[in-house]
């Protein structure tokens, strides 16, 4: 997470990126001792792009200039009104009824989309040609009914004393982001999210680490090196590495979808290539089983000076006893509701 004095929250300053300036950067960044690119340092990915493409846009990738003013002025004026002092005279919401999320100081969402060769996204997804997710397969879809989800997505009342299901029996049954383990979103493949968005890449000749801020996890990358067997598994998956000239290609296979629920078919290819100013070009290829074909983008990485603290999701985890709590009380109630019919 990081703070920004207001001068910086207002700024908008685009971030481009032109084939000459990808070229010109390659004879201009700094390199290791070997002669490599040298990516070690801090990168703020966050954008105003976003990950899919709004389906009016349908197979454009680009976004005209008065788009892209509109874009940033929408940033803008979402960031003004997030800002306005709660009204402390509202009174609890309705039973039922939103309850709203953080304060807008938490968010980042950036300031400015990203530009490739001069040219504005519509999206970070380039493929399919629609810029949007492609549909499940069959059993990418019965992953997705059997995933554990939050108390609020379900209707209301103890409704597993009456199903039988055990989604809030202890911690292991919560999803791994409410649980502090790991945020597949900031971390394989990497996009933009709506904070936490800071990335630092560690490099030597015969690895490189990226740790990824939500969560603090570190991706550790071999270098010219082959894969773990295919039974030794990460929620990262393990990752090998390689140089194409100047581009460094990341392959990662081994996924475990969740803990004990492995995904041996995904794979994700990486490219890392270096644009001016210190900054990365980065691209993606995602192969995955649950999907009907694969999909794929790339976004700008600027350089920043910002640095990443720790993030102590742990230490300030109220959601895990909070919801564990509620899900106590509306097994008190139904049980006094049913009487002795209550068995679970």
């Amino acid at each position: 997470m990081k703070i920004k004095n207001l001068a910086i929250i207002i700024a908008i300053l685009p971030i481009t990126l032109t084939t000459a300036a990808l070229v010109n950067a390659q004879d201009a960044f700094p390199r290791t001792p070997a002669g490599k690119p040298d990516f070690s340092g801090n990168y703020d990915i966050s954008s105003l792009t976003p990950f899919e493409r709004p389906a009016s846009y349908g197979d454009r990738l680009f976004l005209t200039a008065e788009e892209v003013d509109a874009m940033r002025n929408r940033a803008s004026s979402a960031r003004a009104e997030g800002a306005k002092p709660s009204d402390l005279e509202s009174g609890p919401p309705a039973k039922g009824g939103n309850i709203g999320s953080y304060n807008d100081f938490w968010f980042d969402y950036g300031t400015n989309g990203f530009a490739i060769d001069g040219k504005f996204r519509t999206s970070i997804l380039t493929s399919p040609a629609n810029g949007r997710m492609p549909a499940r397969t069959a059993a990418g879809r019965e992953k997705l009914v059997n995933a554990p989800r939050f108390a609020w997505q379900e209707r209301e009342g103890a409704w597993w004393l009456e199903t039988g299901d055990t989604p809030y029996d202890g911690p292991e049954n919560m999803v791994i982001g409410v649980r502090c383990i790991y945020q597949p979103g900031a971390s394989m493949a990497i996009r933009p999210l709506p904070y936490n968005n800071l990335k630092t890449i560690v490099q030597t000749d015969e690895y490189v680490m990226i740790l990824i801020e939500w969560m603090h996890w570190a991706r550790v990358i071999r270098l010219d090196s082959e894969h773990l067997p295919v039974e030794i598994r990460s929620l990262d998956g393990d990752s090998i590495a390689w140089w194409e000239q100047d581009t460094l290609v990341v392959e990662t296979t081994n996924f475990l979808d969740a803990p004990y629920q492995p995904n041996d078919e995904r794979r994700v290819i990486e490219r890392f290539s270096p644009i001016s100013d210190g900054g990365l070009l980065y691209s993606f290829t995602v192969e995955d089983p649950d999907y009907e074909e694969a999909y794929g983008g790339e976004l700008v990485w600027p350089k920043t000076d910002e640095r990443s603290y720790e993030y102590a999701c742990h230490e300030g985890n109220y959601a895990m006893a909070s919801t564990l709590m509620g899900a106590r009380v509306r097994e008190k109630e139904w049980r006094e509701e049913n009487g002795s019919a209550a068995t679970q």
